[in-house]
């Protein structure tokens, strides 16, 4: 097989740069090692940035978003027994859109599919080849057979724990990594949301989240150690701590539990994000923790560069934008490493804490709960900065 980019890897940055680069004329093909039904059935964050939510529409792919997700002004911030309302349409003039990332999957791999694009699930043993040269290649095994795909450019999309990151030439990376020493259970319940908006929630035993899938599908998180075992945490003790947590501020209606599962949180970043004509995007060069919720808007921004650097070099035979995609994309997922970081030491109690540093994350939260200028900071953050 012959294609101009290869793209490895069928989540949100895969289907999306192949969908871009269909648009601009650019040929490409994903090579996936899971199952379509896999891949549109996992369960991943679902909260979009402005911006993001507005290149799904603009580019073809967000009519089932626009019927079914559900569009946000604000959100709330609950401690000491009151919630506070941040309306970030009257602060920063954006809101955000919840629809489940799995949903998003669906979307672009019905339009790619449909546009008569090439995706290749079920795959094993995948490699990439001759990353510093012109001629690279993608190899795998499909139906038990070996194939091969030769194309100008690569496109890492695979993921944290994917092939593409560790072809990087030995000594090409520097890795810059924070774990954290708690975890998030996370509950996905058939019961209506305690509210129409999100609730992030402080508490002295722990963060609590409080969002949706749906106005009958709550999808609910607890700060909890990161090994927990979820055989602990019988649906009667979920819903117990989810009270306590929530502090009496909105009444929280329980219904059966669908889904439970325990996530540990990190933050990675690796540079630079290239080498040769290799380009990692999404996961595969970054992990957030989900309290800012950019991981899914950080894949979509990157590919969002690489189709434009990629028009660029084939339409005017022009390397710069190529050439700077690291550079440019490491900015943006710096900021929100850095907002990522600062929403998650706020609200959650670390293992290590004395009662000052308890003491200033509630003269904090207060700060944002009563100041404009702080709460602009954080709506402008939290609905996605300005992109190019």
């Amino acid at each position: 097989m012959r294609t101009q980019v290869g793209i490895v890897g069928a989540g949100p940055a895969g289907l999306m740069l192949s969908h871009l680069l269909h648009l601009n004329g650019i040929d490409s093909i994903i090579v996936e090692s899971r199952s379509r039904d896999y891949i549109e059935q996992r369960i991943r964050a679902g909260l979009i940035e402005q911006w993001a939510a507005d290149m799904l529409t603009e580019t073809g792919v967000g009519a089932r978003m626009q019927k079914e997700g559900m569009f946000h002004d604000g959100n709330y911030l609950c401690f000491n027994g009151e919630a506070h309302h941040l309306n970030f349409r009257k602060l920063v003039g954006k809101g955000i859109t919840i629809y489940g990332q799995q949903e998003v999957v669906k979307d672009l791999v019905a339009q790619r599919l449909g546009d008569g694009g090439q995706i290749i699930f079920e795959v094993d043993d995948t490699r990439v080849h001759d990353i510093g040269t012109d001629k690279l290649s993608i190899t795998f095994r499909h139906d038990g057979k070996d194939q091969r795909i030769d194309c100008d450019f690569i496109a890492g999309c695979d993921g944290f724990h994917g092939i593409c990151r560790p072809a990087f030439p030995a000594g090409a990376l520097t890795f810059y990594d924070r774990e954290y020493p708690f975890g998030w259970l996370g509950i996905l319940s058939e019961s209506p949301p305690p509210d129409d908006e999100l609730i992030y929630a402080y508490h002295d035993r722990g963060f609590a989240l409080y969002t949706m899938r749906s106005p009958t599908l709550a999808r609910l998180y607890i700060q909890v150690e990161p090994d927990e075992d979820v055989a602990n945490w019988p649906d009667d003790r979920i819903w117990d701590e989810l009270h306590t947590r929530l502090g009496g501020t909105r009444k929280l209606q329980e219904g059966p539990i669908l889904q439970k599962g325990v996530t540990a949180m990190r933050s990675f970043v690796c540079e630079p994000m290239q080498t040769g004509r290799l380009f990692l995007a999404g996961d595969a060069a970054h992990i957030v923790p989900p309290t800012g919720a950019k991981g899914m808007n950080l894949a979509l921004a990157d590919v969002r560069m690489l189709a434009r650097a990629l028009d660029a070099f084939y339409k005017m035979k022009k390397t710069e934008l190529l050439e700077g995609y690291s550079k440019t994309c490491l900015e943006r997922v710096w900021k929100a490493q850095r907002f990522s970081w600062w929403m998650t030491q706020i609200f959650h109690v670390f293992p290590d804490e004395v009662p000052f540093d308890r003491r200033r994350q509630l003269a904090e939260l207060d700060y944002i709960a009563h100041s404009r200028a702080a709460q602009t900071s954080l709506a402008e953050q939290y609905t996605g900065l300005p992109i190019g």
